[in-house]
């Protein structure tokens, strides 16, 4: 998609897929399974098993147990089938944006009004905005869930233990349930910890989604895991069986496999994305000098502020009619997102440096 979506003479940095090679040990899980005939339905826990161990390594964490996890076939879809078992049509989904925009496509289409809790001016969880919005939004017989983002897309904000505490303590004073988008947590910064919400106390009753296909580039091979906390065993249990036949057998395999195997992977990629955030701050200020950016904690994106250069438009549209580079708009991210693009770092620093000498040409 991202290659194939605008002409040829356009640089695409949008989608976030990376342009990286695929890891050694998932091509040779899929290769292996293909030469067997491996090709049918999903069954087992061995993704589950692999996510515990990397949790484990990376995180410090032991709170996955695999009777409390499910398959599903990709975290929104697995986000779908959350809000389906704690909530009903009509009932209230509070998002922090700007936001990842099918937060607002699959909502709505769920029926599920969309309630916006914006992020404060650092760009962080703005606590008292967030407890007024759970107090509004819990009256009456609805059934308020709290999908939070974390990391955060598209700031690439990592929220701390603290900040996921209060988050955890202010849902269960209001009566909000939590479910959360975890599939950027392996790709953090240098110096910066990932925090699984489910580690933190008073959040017994959350339920998760992640995957490995963010961290290892696997979005064409489907696969996710739902995971519930203690409390939420039962919400999660009430998955229907289907559900678990939408993600990829081949994916699935993938997904172990970088999870079990892809560590030295990981870091090398961890390491190149820490050089193109230097790499991009750098270039901006040589070039865009009136862009706003500070490097991301997280994820392989960037959340550039280009309101003071093109006042009035939406600036991807100029970086592509002019430069012919292909950035997301910052309006489909919700409130806050005026005036901003999205641009991913996952990509070789000559692509980098390109692009952001075409941006600087189509204001200049």
């Amino acid at each position: 998609m991202k290659w194939r979506t605008y002409p040829q003479d356009v640089l695409p940095l949008w989608v976030a897929e990376m342009d990286v090679p695929l890891a050694a040990p998932v091509a040779g899980a899929i290769t292996d399974a293909v030469a067997l005939g491996d090709t049918g339905y999903p069954a087992g826990t061995a993704y589950a098993e692999a996510l515990a161990e990397f949790a484990h390594k990376r995180w410090n964490w032991d709170g996955i147990a695999v009777e409390r996890t499910a398959i599903v076939p990709d975290v929104m879809l697995g986000i779908v089938e959350m809000l389906k078992l704690v909530s009903a049509p009509g009932d209230p989904v509070i998002v922090n944006c700007p936001v990842y925009p099918p937060f607002y496509q699959f909502a709505g289409n769920l029926d599920r009004p969309v309630v916006e809790a914006p992020l404060g001016a650092d760009m962080r969880i703005d606590f008292t905005v967030l407890d007024d919005v759970f107090r509004h939004a819990s009256g009456g017989a609805s059934r308020p869930v709290y999908l939070l983002c974390s990391p955060h897309n598209p700031t690439g904000t990592v929220h701390t233990a603290d900040e996921l505490t209060r988050v955890a303590h202010l849902a269960r004073e209001h009566g909000v349930r939590v479910v959360v988008d975890e599939i950027h947590a392996p790709i953090v910064a240098a110096g910066t910890s990932f925090v699984p919400f489910l580690s933190v106390p008073g959040a017994e009753n959350g339920l998760s989604l992640m995957s490995a296909s963010k961290a290892w580039n696997l979005a064409g091979l489907k696969a996710a895991l739902a995971i519930a906390g203690p409390e939420a065993a039962g919400d999660l249990a009430r998955m229907p069986e289907e559900v678990s036949h939408g993600p990829s057998h081949l994916g699935i395999i993938a997904h172990t496999a970088a999870l079990r195997d892809g560590g030295d992977w990981l870091d090398a990629l961890l390491r190149g994305l820490d050089d193109n955030r230097r790499l991009l701050a750098s270039l901006l200020s040589q070039h865009l000098p009136s862009v706003g950016y500070t490097p991301a904690q997280a994820t392989f994106l960037a959340w550039l502020d280009c309101r003071e250069l093109t006042p009035g438009d939406d600036p991807a549209d100029v970086f592509l009619r002019r430069g012919r580079v292909a950035l997301n708009s910052g309006r489909p991210f919700g409130t806050g997102g005026e005036g901003f693009v999205r641009l991913n770092l996952a990509a070789s620093p000559d692509v980098i440096t390109e692009a952001v000498r075409r941006m600087a040409s189509a204001v200049n």
